[in-house]
């Protein structure tokens, strides 16, 4: 199965953004090779490209409180297991604190560092990271994997507070949404909305179909055309009617 998922808004795009770029860092972070290590420390500059964007840590923490409050709305109800919702209330609070300790604009303390900087400056060049443009970033590769380790952790750390908050709050978005059965007849389905306020969509499929979703929606109507793509790739309708499961996420 393979699961696609749509943002309604900026706020959630952002956050599934930086999501997906975390999820790179960990991979290449856990490998030696300086080329790995030079991906890594490259996202984390493309991390702070979308997180300063916009305001996300009070916008985090604003979301936390409010779900917060929904839960603790919960407590009187039976069909809840009083453990598991402390358990969740309990890292919200962790988070929420590990947030509001965390000092100054994301990723200030990069921006801080002038050599950190000027690797920034060369990687938005095609090629421009060579030995030649910079020489001491060249000597840092040639360090022992675990130097390089330690000091690409180092300056991750300060972000790990915020990395915090998105994990939960996209949990607790994904948590919200309930899987419905649906078939797409001749590969396209629409749904009335009725002006409800959702902030994801995620759409669950078998991946033997080979069928590609191209989603759009508003407020009032969501569509769904599934596509298929030939030999050289190129997408075209796909013809045959496409199970599929449909979650759609609020807060």
């Amino acid at each position: 199965m393979i699961v696609y998922e749509y943002p309604f808004n900026e706020r959630i795009r952002t956050l599934l953004r930086l999501e997906d770029l975390y999820e790179k860092f960990a991979f290449f972070i856990g490998h030696e090779h300086p080329q790995h290590h030079h991906v890594a420390l490259s996202t984390i500059f493309e991390m702070l490209e979308v997180a300063g964007r916009a305001d996300l840590k009070s916008d985090l923490l604003q979301e936390l409180e409010r779900q917060k409050q929904t839960l603790l709305g919960f407590r009187s109800n039976p069909n809840v297991e009083p453990e598991m919702l402390d358990a969740i209330l309990y890292d919200i609070d962790r988070i929420s604190a590990a947030l509001v300790a965390s000092q100054g604009k994301t990723g200030q303390h990069i921006r801080e560092n002038e050599w950190l900087m000027s690797i920034r400056g060369r990687t938005i060049i095609p090629g421009g990271a060579c030995e030649f443009d910079l020489p001491s970033y060249y000597a840092w590769q040639q360090d022992s994997a675990e130097q390089r380790v330690a000091d690409i952790q180092k300056w991750f750390m300060p972000l790990v507070p915020l990395f915090d908050a998105i994990s939960m709050v996209l949990r607790l978005l994904r948590e919200s949404g309930r899987p419905v059965k649906m078939i797409a007849q001749s590969g396209s389905y629409q749904q009335m909305l009725q002006g409800k306020s959702y902030q994801m969509l995620r759409l669950t499929l078998d991946n033997e179909l080979r069928a590609i979703p191209e989603i759009s929606a508003n407020k009032y109507m969501l569509w769904i055309r599934f596509t298929t793509q030939d030999g050289d790739m190129k997408p075209k309708s796909f013809e045959g009617d496409v199970p599929f499961e449909l979650s759609l996420c609020s807060f």
